[in-house]
């Protein structure tokens, strides 16, 4: 904590000049007027009547801002750390992380156990005025391998933006990905950053508020060129930016094109395409790849045959259960669930006393009766599948909860027998907050009956104290009726508590 009278030396987002701000436009340059050179103005004005893929957008470029500083300074919900395989990577990104988190986090990224070029994974912000971090690991680069990179580095963009989504995150602080020793070109770099970030913005953003990219001098030099191509702060400037914009810009998802992997085949040899069906390379490879003979596997009926009498040997159905999980998982991270997301029924927050990840169910926050329950499964899989990896905990607030809100049994047994095993084995322990007689025998019951290996796990917490004893007050968020009804039901709890011992 800073000394009382000290200025803190972290940075308030809100602070910051935003990209639609004048503040930030060049010297000599007003809001509404492009670049000043003749020869961009004689080449925009001749493909004046084309239309920008990256048009005037002032709702998005109060999003983004520009930040020449040291992005563990940021005061954001999440910053980006830059890293490599090991998450050990000494560069001045991350040292200052570290050096700002404390040594709990190189505690916390040890659990982890590394991280794949291109993916991306969260840990607490601990120290840090940001309350998550989310690590990731951009490519190195080799010109011989150019289309590898790009894609592993959008990859890492896109991944960061999920995560921010998923975890209904408010604010993001990018550092640049891809550290200068993996020899990615600066220039190329920006381009993917800022056309995913863009894209990211323009489909799935509508809960993220503020994107900042934190740079330093030399950075900051290619971030200002390409931020108006991207992010164009007039109808001039569009105008004037298109001829500036490179050849590839991606698909509607800022995903690098690579021609060679566009082939398809038709249902009508002969005919051209429909343009429209802009499928992608893992689509189509996987709808080949994923028939039993491509996998070289026995008759999959006869498969399914032998499960239901009971003939397949266990290993066998742990691969069938593990091939069905895959299927699901392949859905969830291909379907829009926004609208799932936006319900802020299921998040991520600290740890409790064990150091174990806690996950948070808000049980009047799930209007049962209103939306696709088979979306809210699919939600569940994709936000809690890099979660169950290692041990964790969930605490489930049933407070105040309707019939409405209430999932019946026989969804809890599909969504039981669909996850997959790490869900079951790595669960410690279900906080059942503030339940009813009613919904202690429902619980009875369907961990008796209709599934096995959690009756033990299930803790019923009449009230906040209790789930203090577990997990710290600063390491879960609790949604205020729940405070309010727990304030409210607690003394009366404890005045017949007493009367009873008397």
């Amino acid at each position: 904590m800073d000394p009382l009278g000290a200025r803190s030396q972290f940075v308030e987002v809100q602070n910051l000049h935003t990209w639609d701000q004048p503040e930030l436009m060049e010297e000599g340059e007003e809001k509404g007027e492009g670049p000043k050179s003749d020869e961009v103005d004689n080449l925009s004005y001749q493909i004046n009547s084309l239309l920008s893929p990256f048009p005037f957008r002032e709702d998005i470029n109060r999003k983004i801002i520009l930040f020449k500083g040291d992005v563990a300074l940021l005061n954001c919900t999440a910053i980006v750390n830059t890293s490599n395989e090991t998450l050990t990577d000494k560069n001045p990104i991350s040292d200052s992380i570290h050096r700002h988190a404390g040594p709990e986090l190189r505690d916390e990224l040890l659990k982890l156990k590394g991280c794949r070029t291109g993916e991306a994974k969260m840990t607490e912000g601990f120290n840090l005025a940001a309350r998550f971090i989310i690590h990731t690991v951009g490519p190195k680069y080799k010109a011989k391998y150019r289309t590898a990179a790009e894609s592993s580095l959008y990859s890492c963009y896109r991944n960061v933006m999920q995560l921010a989504k998923e975890h209904t995150m408010v604010s993001v602080g990018f550092c640049v990905i891809s550290t200068t020793k993996r020899g990615y070109p600066l220039e190329d770099a920006t381009h993917i950053a800022f056309r995913t970030v863009r894209r990211f913005l323009e489909n799935h953003g509508e809960s993220i508020e503020a994107v900042v990219f934190a740079v330093s001098d030399a950075e900051e030099v290619v971030y200002k060129k390409l931020l108006p191509l991207y992010y164009p702060r007039s109808k001039d400037e569009e105008r004037a930016s298109l001829p500036l914009l490179p050849a590839d810009i991606g698909n509607s998802e800022g995903e690098p094109v690579v021609p060679e992997r566009q082939i398809r085949i038709t249902e009508k040899p002969g005919s051209v395409e429909d343009d429209s069906e802009d499928e992608s390379l893992e689509l189509g490879l996987g709808l080949v790849g994923n028939h039993a003979f491509a996998r070289m596997e026995g008759d999959v009926d006869k498969q399914r045959k032998q499960i239901l009498q009971g003939h397949l040997s266990e290993a066998a159905q742990q691969k069938q259960h593990q091939r069905n999980y895959n299927r699901w998982l392949c859905r969830a991270r291909a379907e829009d669930l926004s609208d799932i997301a936006a319900l802020k029924a299921l998040y991520q927050t600290g740890v409790d006393m064990c150091g174990r990840t806690v996950m948070v169910v808000v049980g009047r926050n799930i209007p049962v009766t209103l939306i696709d329950m088979e979306k809210a499964l699919l939600y569940f899989i994709h936000v809690m599948d890099h979660i169950t990896v290692k041990e964790y905990v969930m605490v489930y607030f049933h407070t105040l909860t309707g019939e409405h809100n209430h999932l019946d049994t026989d969804f809890l047994k599909k969504l039981y027998d669909i996850v997959d095993i790490k869900f079951k084995k790595n669960l410690r322990a279900f906080y059942f907050v503030h339940p009813t007689f009613r919904s202690k025998v429902s619980a009875w019951f369907f961990t008796t009956f209709s599934v096995s290996g959690i009756k033990e796990k299930v803790h019923h917490i009449e009230n906040l104290q209790q789930l203090f004893a577990c997990i710290l007050p600063e390491q879960i968020d609790i949604p205020p009726f729940v405070l309010e009804y727990d304030a409210r039901v607690s003394p009366i709890q404890s005045s017949l508590h007493s009367c009873s011992l008397s």
